[in-house]
């Protein structure tokens, strides 16, 4: 799946779940105290998900070295 496609169907996705609970609330089946968690599990689906068809993006930047070593001052001997 295209991740433009993705990106545009989740927003609506994550509506319609909001949707279904309220109509679960307002049926008496669930409270919304009781079922708020399944929006958590959702949206962490949706994001393994958009990782999972995800393309090979760019490649990770190089690490940077460690900084150069600094030399103590010199200083004359008695």
């Amino acid at each position: 799946m295209n991740n433009n496609l993705f990106a545009a169907i989740r927003g609506p996705i994550l509506l319609i779940a909001v949707g279904v609970l309220f109509a679960i609330d307002h049926a008496g089946i669930f409270g919304i105290r009781q079922s708020w968690p399944v929006l958590l599990v959702l949206v962490g689906l949706l994001k393994l998900f958009e990782h999972l068809t995800a393309g090979p993006g760019q490649p990770a930047p190089p690490m940077p070295g460690p900084p150069p070593m600094s030399q103590p001052p010199m200083t004359g001997g008695n």
